[in-house]
């Protein structure tokens, strides 16, 4: 592990710590920061909202023996729930349910970290998706956790290393390190307020 962190990964920690921490607040409570310095109240997700479908022929995650929803070809991963998936995606692409985009953010976290200090095999075919929300958190907060001790292992060296990680998911192999780390914060930060829209449009939509 580096001793520091470089100056020029730093700011990008920093942003990474609260996006992640205000996403997985959004997703637990008890409260999270409005926006402004106000705590507002939240309430765990259900697996009510957590397997929501917002749109018809929204993708998500499924029992196996239920085959892939409208569109996929394969629910893939490795336990009895699967995530919609299969290539080439359909066009245009289908909405996705807090479940599907909880489940794409913790693969990435996840396999990004392994094909940056781990053994760099595994696939989301090896992953076991979540069918309860409590289950999808947990994975999700795994997946936090094992990026950012990926990411605290670079020296400033390291962040312009060309294939320091190899995630197959992607070009990650063809760019420096702080590019794909920039990238992460992007995707975490793009689906966190995605997750976060869908909560309060289930809860606009059947609250009592």
């Amino acid at each position: 592990m580096a001793d520091t962190v470089p100056g020029r990964l730093a700011p990008l920690l920093s942003q990474y710590d609260w996006a992640c921490g205000r996403l997985l607040a959004r997703l637990t409570g008890p409260d999270t920061d409005s926006g402004d310095g106000e705590r507002v109240a939240v309430s765990p997700l259900t697996d009510a909202e957590y397997l929501w479908e917002p749109a018809p022929g929204a993708w998500s995650v499924r029992r196996k023996a239920d085959g892939p929803g409208p569109g996929a070809t394969v629910l893939v991963g490795a336990g009895d729930w699967g995530r919609d998936g299969g290539r080439p995606h359909p066009w245009p692409p289908p909405v996705t349910t807090i479940a599907w985009r909880m489940a794409h953010v913790a693969e990435m976290l996840l396999f990004r970290a392994e094909y940056t200090v781990g053994s760099r095999t595994g696939s989301e075919a090896d992953l076991v998706y979540p069918g309860t929300a409590d289950a999808a958190v947990d994975l999700l907060a795994r997946g936090v956790r094992a990026w950012r001790e990926a990411l605290v292992t670079a020296d400033d060296a390291a962040l312009d290393e060309v294939g320091r990680c190899t995630y197959p998911d992607g070009d990650d192999a063809e760019q420096p390190f702080l590019e794909i780390v920039w990238w992460v914060n992007q995707e975490v930060l793009h689906h966190g307020a995605e997750i976060a829209l869908l909560r309060d449009l289930h809860g606009a939509l059947h609250r009592g």
